[in-house]
């Protein structure tokens, strides 16, 4: 065996810098898709820009359309022009869009606001996920993943905190102006964001990568034997269906649609659905802190029951406790017990989505995983669009209760779809494994 210093002391530096950086990045991603949840309660009681319940959940799925353009588009993007690019303009992007929310005088221009906000939303995490998967240290990459969006959920908790402090005192309007000083962390991420390795490799750019690598102390990737990817922009796209892989594909984007489904509804409706079981504003956005801190346990807890026992079946174990967790909040139960199992919820919910994204990015080339994480993330997106218009349709027809039911038969249907996969999976493996020692003993 080699006695090549271990991945995890050789990637230090480097990791280091890329994570704390996309850390960062995720983190106000984070805080600019929750703050609108976080501060819809508000603005509905005051009936501001004459906001109703329909026209509310309209709005959340502006914003999730928006990030399924830019999930759809930004893997190909990155694929082809780099990681470092499309993150430092997709922070950008929603940073300034949150800027025409503030200053919207209409539904239809705060409309347009979330949409432009979705868009570099959509495109952000994906490129992150990739540009960690990267520097993870061998046979760690789920945990990279899973502490990585930590930072999403510590943006949940402090959009909650935003809608508390903030707009109480100076209105709704304010809690999207604080969602603009992101921009101030645009010049640092292009200054001191390292591009990725594998992609500078893949695209031939090896003496950038060399001096990168030296400069860190880090082994230079090996480049891809196949070249075609550079050639062709859909060829990384058409990898995901070469062979086999086109079942395990679709199995992947319909666990990914329920996950989104059930996540953006939540996140938009949790709010306002535990408001109408009777709690009020201040316990409502107390769900949301704890919702977000258990994703951020969650994470750290399924990255590492990931790498050991693989992120497709640790997903859809999660799915099914998810669904338990949203089904039992439609009851109406002392309020430590729902705080209990709104922690409990955040912990599995979270990360059972993250581990699709997890179970991806692990198995996918890399100069084609940018693509494959961001289609999988994009095609999840329609869920995303679909789950906070659901919830705003059953509140404007006074049925609030049946949303937690409609997200929790989302989560099955997610636990099924990924449960396929997890099983797929391992039989291809055992096959595999098979022939292996079958050309052996010959």
């Amino acid at each position: 065996m080699s006695s090549a210093p271990s991945p995890t002391a050789r990637i230090g530096r480097l990791a280091i810098l890329a994570v704390g950086l996309c850390w960062l990045a995720v983190l106000f991603d984070g805080l600019d898709m929750f703050i609108y949840g976080s501060v819809l309660p508000h603005m509905l009681a005051e009936k501001a820009l004459g906001l109703t319940p329909d026209q509310a959940g309209d709005l959340g799925s502006y914003a999730t359309f928006g990030m399924l353009v830019g999930a759809l588009t930004a893997g190909t993007v990155a694929d082809r022009i780099g990681r470092k690019k499309l993150m430092v303009a997709c922070v950008a992007l929603f940073s300034l869009a949150s800027g025409l929310c503030a200053m919207a005088t209409s539904v239809g221009v705060f409309g347009l606001g979330r949409t432009l906000a979705g868009i570099g939303l959509g495109g952000l995490l994906p490129t992150a996920i990739s540009m960690v998967s990267d520097y993870a240290p061998r046979g760690r990459g789920a945990l990279a993943i899973g502490m990585l969006m930590t930072a999403h959920h510590a943006g949940g908790i402090l959009s909650a905190y935003v809608a508390l402090w903030v707009v109480e005192p100076l209105g709704w309007r304010a809690a999207f102006w604080f969602c603009v000083l992101p921009l101030l962390f645009v010049p640092v991420l292009a200054r001191s964001l390292p591009e990725s390795l594998s992609f500078l490799v893949a695209k031939g750019r090896t003496e950038e990568a060399r001096e990168l690598a030296g400069r860190y102390e880090v082994e230079l990737p090996v480049a891809p034997a196949d070249k075609q990817a550079t050639g062709d922009r859909w060829t990384s796209l058409a990898n995901l269906f070469r062979g086999g892989e086109w079942t395990q594909t679709l199995l992947y984007w319909l666990a990914s649609f329920g996950g989104l489904l059930l996540v953006y509804g939540v996140a938009t409706w949790l709010p306002t659905l535990m408001r109408g079981e009777g709690y009020n504003l201040g316990s409502a956005l107390t769900f949301v802190v704890l919702f977000n801190l258990g994703g951020i346990v969650g994470m750290l807890v399924a990255g590492r029951a990931s790498d050991r026992f693989g992120a497709p079946r640790i997903s859809a174990i999660w799915f099914a406790l998810t669904a338990a967790g949203v089904f039992l909040l439609s009851v109406h139960m002392p309020l430590a017990v729902t705080f209990t199992v709104v922690f409990l919820t955040g912990v599995f919910l979270n990360s059972a989505q993250t581990m699709i994204y997890a179970t991806v990015s692990i198995g996918s080339r890399p100069d084609s995983r940018a693509t494959a994480v961001g289609w999988t993330s994009g095609m999840g997106r329609f869920g995303a669009v679909f789950g906070p218009w659901l919830g705003g349709q059953l509140l404007a027809a006074d049925k609030g209760d049946w949303g937690f039911t409609a997200f929790a038969l989302a989560g099955l249907s997610s636990m099924v779809f990924i449960g396929i996969a997890a099983l797929r999976g391992a039989r291809r493996t055992t096959a595999s494994d098979r022939d292996q020692q079958l050309i052996g003993a010959h």
